[in-house]
């Protein structure tokens, strides 16, 4: 499965009418999608596809056609999502009326084909899953430790000190989990 880690977008137009769409990490989604309906407040449509991992390890997806014909954009934007194995990512796609209708057929073509666009002009990362561990270390360990950390930019979530020692929430991929633990 692949990712990415920030927003891209790409335009096409259609028989006048204009698509944008965006790929944006699942993480700013919303927040995104409520910035392009403040930016366009004229377009037509906003259309959403989406897939996440929930917290058990599953794909959620979801879609919206946004009052374009039912299974015309929203279904096609997710295939395409589904077709390059994205995770943890949306598409938003804004588009303005030209005037001249499309047909069903057209639409899923335009939103296919601008989805298929804005994936082509990403930098997609390779997915990995994050964990959590927690752990305690004596107070001696702490350089040894601290050097790991930052060597291998493993994000801590909390470093609690104690008498006998740090207690340390660690969040990263398990590659670098096991770093750690080889270490305690």
């Amino acid at each position: 499965m692949k990712t990415i880690d920030r927003l891209y977008a790409a335009s096409i137009e259609v028989k006048k009418s204009k698509f944008h769409s965006f790929l944006v990490p699942f993480s700013s989604f919303e927040e995104t999608l409520n910035d392009l309906k403040n930016r366009h407040p004229k377009a037509n449509h906003f259309v959403t596809a989406y897939r996440y991992l929930n917290e058990h390890n599953q794909i959620v997806e979801g879609s919206s056609d946004d009052g374009e014909p039912r299974g015309s954009s929203g279904r096609p934007t997710l295939k395409v999502l589904q077709g390059n194995d994205l995770i943890n990512v949306g598409i938003i796609t804004v588009r303005y009326f030209g005037g001249i209708l499309l047909g069903v057929g057209g639409l899923v073509k335009a939103y296919s084909d601008v989805a298929n666009e804005v994936i082509k002009n990403a930098k997609l990362i390779e997915y990995k899953s994050i964990f959590e561990y927690d752990f305690n270390i004596p107070y001696d360990k702490t350089r040894e430790i601290e050097y790991l950390i930052k060597k291998h930019n493993i994000f801590v979530v909390n470093r609690a000190f104690g008498e006998e020692g740090i207690h340390y929430i660690i969040r990263d991929d398990i590659e670098k989990i096991n770093l750690i633990k080889e270490r305690l």
